[in-house]
């Protein structure tokens, strides 16, 4: 507890000096997320300049709100749910060209099995084994090609676990964070997170196999 209250109130006094307009107080915050924000934003728009336009829209946006913010979530937070909608309303307004088959694609949710049924026996076990990719060599795995089928297989994700995992392992944020700013159940995060990493997975596999 004494914990929580230390951190409480040190919480409050970034908060204070923030809408004090104390610069150091702000180039603390950018510090400690630019990074991370520039990530997530990465994850929404595919051009560089454009992740950070969202970025700098995002510090604009919190500095003119902070005396609005009401503290029922942490600063971190609030700061990263203003970047995901900044960066999903310029991915739409970017109007990024769809691949034909998506018009055809329906939103799975969190349904269906995440891998093939026919790749398990009867008794619930693997028949063939998923690729270690052992035997593909670093430059091609960590190849821009490589990177690239793997932000198409992001892309190609329903929302809920797109956002969960850009959110988890392209910014980098902890669960805890992800079920915040998503406002979603720690087992919903485990949920959509584990299925997305499998769709990925399974892209990438037939992709280097």
């Amino acid at each position: 507890m004494l914990g929580a209250r230390v951190g409480d109130k040190a919480a409050a006094n970034e908060l204070n000096e923030l809408r004090a307009a104390d610069e150091k107080a702000f180039a603390s915050l950018v510090e400690r997320y630019h990074g991370s924000l520039l990530r997530l934003a990465a994850g929404y728009v595919k051009d560089r300049a454009l992740a950070e336009d969202v970025v700098q829209e995002t510090w604009l946006v919190c500095l003119r709100s902070l005396d609005r913010f009401e503290g029922r979530s942490s600063l971190k937070t609030w700061i990263f749910g203003i970047a995901l909608n900044i960066a999903r309303s310029r991915a739409r307004r970017e109007a990024r060209v769809l691949p034909f088959t998506s018009f055809f694609r329906r939103d799975a949710g969190d349904k269906g099995p995440t891998v093939a049924s026919d790749r398990f026996g009867t008794d619930g076990m693997w028949k063939t084994w998923p690729d270690p990719w052992t035997n593909v060599p670093e430059e091609r795995l960590l190849g821009q090609e490589t990177m690239a089928h793997v932000r198409e297989a992001i892309d190609a994700l329903p929302r809920n676990q797109r956002d969960v995992i850009v959110l988890r392992d392209v910014a980098g944020l902890d669960s805890s964070d992800v079920c915040s700013v998503l406002a979603i159940s720690p087992e919903n995060q485990r949920v959509r997170l584990h299925r997305a990493r499998a769709a990925v997975r399974k892209s990438l596999e037939g992709y280097l196999s």
